[in-house]
């Protein structure tokens, strides 16, 4: 990872790993991708190598991540999708060339060619994000629990209950504000 800028947040499903690109939406943002060779970086560690992106080309990420994020959110909570998130999230779906692949150990992979640019990954991007918005996955999407996050994740654990998008980061956090709360009501316990 370059210097000076935030870790990416990794996860399991492509879409939402996205949004959350943008974090803290709630609290003090912290933006991830703030420059296009920033989001290079991002697409390379996802398995979407690009070789350059314009700025122009960064803004139509960002707008497809929040897209993601506002439909995300809207099917976590059982709302019905915004038109305009769901336009855009079809959009670059459509614009994309890249392949669905077959690894020898049975998943899909996508592969982008070697001329390949920014757009081709978003449309995986966008590809991943239907297929977890219109239920074709194993999983349920939600909403962290975290008052200053609250991003959409794909919870694929066993009982569907999880509460945070990440346990390492908001649930630890959470986790250690209500145990130095407790501390605050009950100060001997802690000897």
């Amino acid at each position: 990872m370059r210097a000076g800028f935030p870790d990416f947040r990794l996860g399991n499903v492509l879409a939402t790993s996205f949004t959350a690109t943008l974090t803290e939406r709630h609290g003090d943002a912290v933006e991830r991708i703030p420059t296009p060779r920033r989001l290079v970086d991002w697409l390379a560690v996802n398995g979407l190598a690009v070789d350059s992106c314009t700025t122009a080309q960064l803004d139509r990420a960002r707008e497809l991540r929040e897209s993601i994020h506002a439909a995300a959110t809207a099917a976590a909570i059982q709302d019905a999708l915004p038109a305009p998130a769901v336009q855009v999230i079809n959009d670059r779906s459509a614009q994309g060339r890249a392949a669905a692949v077959l690894t020898p150990e049975g998943k899909r992979r996508w592969r982008l060619s070697a001329a390949s640019c920014v757009e081709d990954a978003l449309s995986v991007i966008a590809a991943d994000a239907i297929s977890i918005i219109a239920g074709e996955r194993d999983g349920r999407l939600a909403l962290c629990a975290s008052p200053t996050c609250q991003a959409a994740f794909f919870d694929t654990s066993q009982s569907r209950t999880r509460k945070w998008c990440d346990m390492n980061t908001c649930g630890n956090r959470q986790k250690k504000a209500r145990f130095n709360a407790n501390q605050r009501k009950n100060p001997r316990s802690a000897e």
